[in-house]
């Protein structure tokens, strides 16, 4: 059973790590769910084994996340934020301030997959009307999300999956990484100046109107309300013994229930697809776990409370989520973490995971949407060229993540 584990799970993470190459008619989901058929096929799980390997906790919190942010994508709410927030700048420098800072803080309350893909189309428009060139600020956008969703355990996937597991509550995982992530978007700024600086020597911006964007404010007046409350629960979650994910199928129950966007079209914007993705993994790494091949991963990784594992932590996560993305990666690590189940290395791995995600082009989904949209503008931003700014900030940032781990360590706030 051990070889046979061993080759599906082999197969499984190299078909997750070719999907990067051109050509390649395979995707990430597609590998995941072919590994997981194989596990109960070749016999090293039983139906029944595969299915309690599915961590429904952590698909409850992304199905009701996607729910509301589906919602209030429908809604115009996020067009709505960035035009509302963007225009009040009148130099190129403060319109970089305010994009980095205001995509920042919405993805870690909003999925940043989603900020990205409302939030470019208007960059875009901003930046043409001003005449100025867009590709400086969707790159500090792109790295402002990653950075941002670093903060809070619905700031991205990954994130979910750790908060889940981790038992962290909400508002201490928001308070020990906030630093890293305020620090980080300033960092962005510096850089993209410095690398960019003609661009910021332009005249002032010219006048933006926002009329091409319709808002559902009829709407808006039911689901950004619940969107709120949903966040201030998730703040006091602890208190309130409420779980993190029934707060986000309440949520989104309430707002299916009482916004003015028929059910059925919000229902078909939901990613099914990341849902079956995640669900494929668990019993891939349930398989390998009960097969044994994790057992030599814990026994030379021997990760504890000390300086030494939070850089590990951050040195592997630069590497994997360059060659197999960092959800792929967190969930092969979270029987690893289980086992010392330290606030530390869960919050390392939290923000190490999500920080690497900016040093290349394929580090993250956020890059590709808003590469994807920017290319469909008719504005093309390099490998190289973002690789430039990105490896820069990732370097940096992963090195101050760890700098600050390890004095709240030092502390004892860990």
């Amino acid at each position: 059973m051990y070889t046979i584990a061993l080759i599906i799970f082999i197969i499984t993470y190299l078909g997750i790590m070719l999907t990067s190459l051109p050509g390649v008619n395979i995707d990430r989901p597609s590998a995941a769910y072919f590994g997981a058929i194989a596990m109960i096929a070749a016999g090293v799980l039983s139906f029944e084994e595969a299915i309690a390997a599915i961590d429904f906790n952590t698909i409850a919190l992304l199905l009701g996340m996607m729910i509301v942010i589906a919602t209030l994508e429908l809604d115009g709410f996020f067009a709505f934020v960035a035009h509302k927030t963007i225009t009040f700048s009148k130099t190129p420098s403060q319109l970089l301030w305010i994009i980095t800072f205001t995509t920042g803080i919405a993805s870690a309350f909003l999925v940043n997959d989603a900020v990205v893909l409302m939030f470019t189309p208007v960059i875009i428009s901003i930046c043409r009307q001003a005449q100025l060139d867009s590709k400086p600020y969707l790159i500090a956008e792109i790295l402002a999300s990653n950075i941002g969703s670093s903060m809070t355990i619905t700031g991205n996937p990954q994130n979910m999956l750790i908060g889940i597991y981790s038992k962290i509550p909400y508002i201490y995982f928001l308070l020990h990484l906030f630093p890293i992530a305020i620090l980080g978007m300033v960092i962005i700024i510096i850089v993209i100046k410095r690398i960019y600086s003609q661009t910021f020597d332009a005249p002032l911006l010219l006048h933006y109107n926002g009329n091409e964007y319709d808002y559902n404010l009829s709407s808006m007046i039911f689901s950004v309300p619940i969107f709120f409350i949903m966040t201030i629960l998730f703040l006091f979650h602890h208190m309130l013994h409420l779980s993190i994910p029934l707060i986000a199928l309440i949520g989104s129950s309430f707002i299916l229930l009482l916004g003015k966007i028929k059910p059925s079209k919000i229902i078909k914007e939901i990613d099914w697809v990341l849902l079956l993705f995640f669900a494929s993994l668990f019993i891939v790494v349930k398989g390998a776990e009960k097969a044994g091949i994790l057992n030599i991963l814990m026994h030379y990784s021997q990760l504890n409370n000390t300086f030494y594992s939070i850089i590990v932590l951050h040195g592997i996560s630069l590497i994997s989520s360059q060659i197999i993305s960092n959800v792929p990666f967190v969930i092969l690590l979270v029987p690893i973490l289980k086992q010392n189940n330290s606030k530390l290395l869960w919050l390392a791995l939290a923000s190490s995971s999500t920080l690497a995600g900016n040093a290349t082009i394929i580090g993250a989904m956020a890059n590709l949407i808003v590469l994807e949209l920017a290319a469909r503008s008719g504005i093309k931003i390099s490998f190289i060229e973002f690789l430039k700014p990105g490896l820069i900030v990732t370097i940096i940032t992963l090195l101050m993540s760890i700098a600050l781990l390890y004095l709240q360590l030092n502390f004892q706030l860990l």
